[in-house]
C-alpha cells in the first residue's frame, strides 16, 4: 500500500493503554486479573450530573455548539479557575475541548514550530513527548528523582535551556508520581525563565482537585508567568467524567484564539450534551466530588503503608492524584523461575503473570526504576491486589 507519513511513523503507542489492553485480553480468556493500569475513577459522576444529562438528552441537546464551547460553560469554567487557584480569566480566554488531552494537543500545536524544543521533567505522562513530536518539535526529557520529590530544579532547568527552547511542560499534581510543586519552587523556576520571555509554560492541572496537601499552586498565579502560561484542567478526574470528554484550556487570548482555530479545523467542538452536563458539574453541589477525594485519601494511606512494607519496594506517599509510585530498583536483576527481571517492563509482566495484577512499568513514564499503580479502584480489589503482589514479590526475596 502507499506509505504513511513520517509523523505517523514517529509516534509511539501508549504503554498504559497497551497494558490495559493486555489485561482485558487475559480477562476475556478467563484469567483472574485485577487491572490497576488506567487513571479512571471507579466512581460514577455526581448524581445531579447524571440526572441533568438524562433530562437534557430528551430536550434536544444534540446540536453543534460554538467551537470554543457554550458561553455558559466557558463562564462557569472561568469562575472555577478563579475559585480554585485565584486565576483571573475572562470567558473569552477559555476553550472547552473534548477532554483535557485534546486541549493539551491544541496548545502544543499552537505553540511549537518544527525544530522547537519542549522541556519535560520525567517521570511524566509521555503523551506530552508524543504531542510535541506531532507538532514537529523535539521533546527534551529531564530526569528527576525521588530525592527531589520528582520535581524539576532551577539548576536542571537552566542547564536544559537552549536557543531552541520554546516550551516548558509541568504537571502538578503529577501523573505518575503525585508530586505537587510549592509556590516557592515555582517562583524559583520562574526566576530562571526571567530572561527568556519568549518561552511558554504549559501547566497540566487535570488532577488539581485530587490533592492531599493544602494547595497545588499554578504557575499562572505568578505575575512573571501569567501572560505566557496556558492552564489545562478538566472534569475526567475531578468529577469521574472520563467518557464525557470535557476539558478546558485558559491563557492569553491570542493563544486561545489559535487553539480555538485548531480545534475548529480538527474536532469542531465538544459534545453538546457533555458540555451541559459539565455545566451542572461545575455549578452544582460539590459534596459527591469532595467525597471521592476523601476516599482516595484513605486509599492513599493504606496503599503507602502496604507497599512500603513489601520486599524490594520503597514507597513515599503522593501529594496528589490517585497513583502509588513505588521504587523497584532493588528487584531489578533478580530472576524468578521463568525469566530474569532486568527492567520495569519485565517486573510488570512478572506481576501480571504471577500475581494477576496489571500495573504500568515506570519505563512508560521515562523511569525504568519504578511502577505506577492506580488506586482508583474499589477498596476490596486494592486489598486483594496488594496481597497478591506481596506474595509474588516474596518469591524474589
Amino acid at each position: 500500500m502507499p506509505s504513511l507519513s513520517q509523523r505517523a511513523g514517529a509516534l509511539k503507542p501508549s504503554a498504559t493503554i497497551a497494558m490495559n489492553q493486555r489485561a482485558r485480553e487475559l480477562k476475556a480468556g478467563g484469567a483472574d486479573i485485577i487491572d490497576l493500569t488506567v487513571g479512571e475513577p471507579d466512581f460514577r459522576p455526581p448524581s445531579a450530573v447524571l440526572q441533568a444529562a438524562s433530562r437534557l438528552a430528551l430536550s434536544g441537546a444534540d446540536r453543534y455548539t460554538p467551537v470554543a464551547g457554550i458561553p455558559e460553560l466557558r463562564a462557569a469554567a472561568a469562575d472555577s479557575y478563579r475559585a480554585d487557584g485565584g486565576l483571573s480569566y475572562a470567558p473569552e480566554q477559555l476553550m472547552v475541548s473534548p477532554g483535557a488531552k485534546s486541549a493539551l494537543t491544541s496548545a502544543i500545536l499552537a505553540l511549537i514550530n518544527p525544530g522547537d524544543e519542549a522541556i519535560i521533567p520525567v517521570p511524566a505522562w509521555l503523551s506530552y513527548a508524543e504531542q510535541v513530536k506531532l507538532a514537529g518539535g523535539h521533546p527534551v526529557l529531564i530526569a528527576t528523582g525521588a530525592d527531589s520529590g520528582y520535581k524539576l530544579s532551577p539548576r536542571a532547568l537552566r542547564a536544559a535551556l537552549s536557543p531552541r527552547t520554546k516550551l516548558l511542560i509541568l504537571c502538578s499534581p503529577s501523573n505518575p508520581t503525585g508530586a505537587v510543586y510549592s509556590a516557592a519552587e515555582l517562583e524559583a523556576l520562574a526566576a530562571v525563565l526571567h530572561d527568556r520571555p519568549e518561552l511558554w509554560v504549559l501547566s497540566d492541572e487535570v488532577y488539581r482537585a485530587i490533592r492531599y496537601v493544602a494547595d497545588a499552586p499554578s504557575p499562572a498565579a505568578l505575575p512573571e508567568l501569567y501572560g505566557r502560561c496556558v492552564v489545562v484542567r478538566g472534569l475526567s478526574k475531578s468529577h469521574a467524567m472520563t467518557g464525557w470528554r470535557i476539558g478546558f484550556a485558559a491563557g492569553p487570548k491570542p493563544l486561545m484564539d489559535a487553539c480555538i482555530a485548531i480545534q475548529g479545523q480538527s474536532l469542531t467542538c465538544a459534545a453538546a450534551l457533555s458540555q451541559l452536563a459539565g455545566l451542572e458539574a461545575l455549578r452544582g453541589d460539590q459534596a459527591e466530588a469532595r467525597a471521592m477525594v476523601e476516599a482516595y485519601a484513605q486509599r492513599r494511606a493504606f496503599m503507602t503503608e502496604r507497599l512500603a512494607a513489601m520486599p524490594g519496594l520503597r514507597m513515599s506517599a503522593p501529594d496528589g492524584a490517585f497513583y502509588a509510585y513505588p521504587r523497584a530498583e532493588a528487584l531489578l536483576g533478580k530472576t524468578d523461575s521463568a525469566y530474569p527481571l532486568n527492567s520495569s517492563d519485565e517486573l510488570a509482566l512478572y506481576l501480571l503473570n504471577e500475581a494477576g495484577v496489571a500495573l504500568v512499568p515506570g519505563s512508560a513514564f521515562g523511569d525504568d526504576g519504578a511502577l505506577r499503580i492506580s488506586f482508583a479502584a474499589a477498596d476490596g480489589l486494592l486489598y486483594e491486589a496488594l496481597a497478591r503482589m506481596d506474595r509474588a514479590l516474596a518469591k524474589l526475596a
